[in-house]
């Protein structure tokens, strides 16, 4: 984050800017469980991979992870288990 931006609201950000933060703002803690909306959507390839390595530095200190991905590349990387959500009941796809 560029630190112009340091000391003003995150209301005055763009919809990417506060993206970023809000992705900041769950890393910054090692919760032991982390609940993750399409975590690289929207971002570029430099910033999703920032956030992919991050999701690997949570799982490798034992973190759960709990997301919905829908970039498929993404998705193969992080995942240990998938889940198909559109089945008349949650099927363990992996």
């Amino acid at each position: 984050m560029p630190q112009r931006l340091w000391q003003l609201a995150p209301s005055t950000f763009s919809g990417g800017e506060q993206q970023r933060v809000n992705i900041a703002r769950g890393f910054i803690v090692d919760y032991p469980i982390l609940l993750l909306d399409e975590p690289t959507a929207s971002l570029d390839s430099r910033n999703s991979a920032a956030v992919v390595t991050l999701i690997e530095q949570a799982k490798q200190r034992g973190a759960a992870i709990v997301g919905i991905f829908h970039d498929e590349g993404v998705r193969q990387q992080v995942a240990d288990r998938l889940y198909d959500m559109q089945a008349p009941q949650a099927l363990e796809i992996l």
